[in-house]
């Protein structure tokens, strides 16, 4: 099946040239490039959060394979639902699913199920892929949605991915996609994002889930990135880093109430 996309024209230009316009202007091109094990990515509208996208993915070194970790925001679907099969479509083209990485973690995860529903409608993961086939067009992705449960399950899963990789010798690059606190002061939410990210940049998922729990952190994708970090220190992470950091507030002004993103690498 091809998964048309939902938030063209919304969130990012509809029409391939435009589009191609917008994401030129917020990547560097002459950055050096860099081996990563993962990334993490902010997914609002490409006018709010595409500088911090742009300026990470400027930096990575293209694999073949990006395995993306989006958080349900709709509430539809299986609580942990992964495509296998098909194609995702963009302005720029379709985006194949890469079958042989994704039946391979169905087959080994005890959570993950089959399942197109929970993404039709969530916008975590698509408002990716322009980026990437800017830099890349014949990319190919693993599409994960996450639903809430309990913090060992998505320990466990980012294992299951690392293992999957590791099993069939994959190229890839895991991305975790999440926005930061959500409407809040730009002090209040840099100082609860400060936190969160500096729990993410010593891969330390369990001190990531107590500040998210203990401080109120409206961080809608720490599930995937629970699930990143986990997955990255099997695969040999040793160091994080923040490329870039900024709020909605910074773009229109208004700092009475703004959403935060980061913008995070994660390389051995």
């Amino acid at each position: 099946m091809i998964r048309h996309p939902i938030v063209a024209g919304q969130f990012y230009p509809a029409s391939a040239s435009s589009l191609e316009a917008q994401v030129r202007g917020f990547v560097d091109e002459t950055s050096p490039k860099e081996e990563v094990i993962g990334l993490v990515l902010p997914h609002a509208g490409y006018v709010y959060s595409g500088a911090v996208a742009g300026a990470v993915i400027s930096r990575i070194q293209f694999k073949d394979t990006f395995i993306i970790l989006g958080p349900n925001h709709t509430g539809s679907g299986m609580p942990f639902s992964i495509m296998t099969e098909g194609s995702w479509e963009t302005p720029f083209g379709e985006v194949e699913i890469d079958s042989r990485l994704g039946k391979q973690l169905l087959t080994k995860s005890r959570h993950l199920e089959e399942d197109h529903v929970a993404h039709s409608y969530e916008h975590s993961i698509e408002v990716q892929l322009p980026f990437l086939q800017y830099f890349k067009r014949d990319i190919k992705i693993v599409p994960i949605v996450f639903s809430h449960a309990i913090a060992s399950i998505y320990k466990e899963i980012g294992k299951e991915i690392a293992e999957a990789i590791k099993e069939l010798g994959a190229k890839t690059v895991i991305i975790a996609s999440s926005d930061m606190t959500h409407y809040e002061s730009q002090e209040a939410a840099k100082k609860k994002d400060t936190q969160a990210i500096d729990a993410i940049l010593e891969l330390d998922e369990d001190k990531l889930m107590r500040r998210i729990g203990e401080q109120n952190i409206t961080m809608c994708g720490y599930v995937p990135t629970v699930a990143l970090i986990s997955a990255a220190k099997e695969l040999g992470a040793k160091r994080a880093e923040l490329v870039r950091y900024q709020t909605s507030g910074d773009v229109t002004g208004d700092y009475s109430a703004v959403v935060g993103y980061a913008g995070i690498i994660i390389a051995g």
